[in-house]
């Protein structure tokens, strides 16, 4: 069973996403001070967080910059605000995705499957490590390294990196991308996919490899390799 840690301020609304989440067979935690959320993550250990972006004293993007100071756990924010802004900042932050309120439940279950399907049995294919432009990647611990150094991919990030690679040299589609990580296009915003290249990109910059992702503009991305 897995566990999902609700950071959510309104007792009804909470009480409602526990209720319809249980019946799926999900173990819901709730937070019991909203001052101290971490140390509710850290006890929970959860497979997932939903966080909502009002929330008493801090924030929803303060409590995902601390979990994502110590954890790659999945994290789908919630949030009543319209403006766009709330979901770039949201991915940006290393969020798996977004789910405008009023929702749908059918639409928070779907995505919450897809996520879970993608982080937690992606992993388990045979192999593991890859290299790619005298970098190895390991995709169990998320990590791509070589001789400049080592950096740490978000599940999203490494999935991207993982869809690019199966394909080197050759264009990856934004759609197909889209379906891979999302399962149905319709859950989730063409600009999502954006900011997840984005900062996938930004973060290989670090140790030199960001070059290698290129823009294939109205058409997609594609990872080319370097001759070593």
């Amino acid at each position: 069973m897995f566990k999902l840690l609700l950071i959510e301020d309104d007792t009804t609304l909470y009480h409602e996403i526990k209720d319809r989440l249980s019946s799926w067979s999900y173990d819901v935690y709730g937070v019991t001070d909203f001052n101290h959320v971490m140390q509710d993550f850290t006890s929970i250990k959860p497979d997932l967080v939903i966080i909502d972006i009002q929330l008493p004293k801090f924030d929803g993007f303060h409590w995902c910059r601390m979990i994502r100071a110590h954890s790659n756990v999945p994290i789908i924010f919630l949030s009543s605000r319209d403006h766009p802004t709330d979901m770039v900042m949201s991915m940006q932050l290393g969020a798996d995705d977004f789910v405008q309120k009023p929702f749908h439940f059918d639409v928070l279950i779907a995505k919450i499957q897809a996520i879970l399907r993608r982080v937690y049995n992606y992993n388990t294919e045979e192999t593991v490590l890859k290299t790619w432009c005298g970098a190895t990647i390991d995709y169990e611990k998320n990590l791509v390294s070589n001789e400049t150094g080592s950096i740490e991919l978000t599940k999203n990030e490494s999935f991207i990196l993982k869809q690019l690679l199966e394909q080197k040299n050759k264009i990856v589609s934004r759609e197909s991308l889209i379906k891979s990580l999302w399962e149905d296009e319709r859950f989730v915003s063409d600009n999502t996919l954006t900011v997840n290249v984005n900062r996938l990109r930004k973060k290989l910059d670090e140790i030199g490899l960001g070059q290698f992702i290129e823009t294939k503009v109205g058409q997609g991305y594609i990872a080319v390799e370097e001759a070593f």
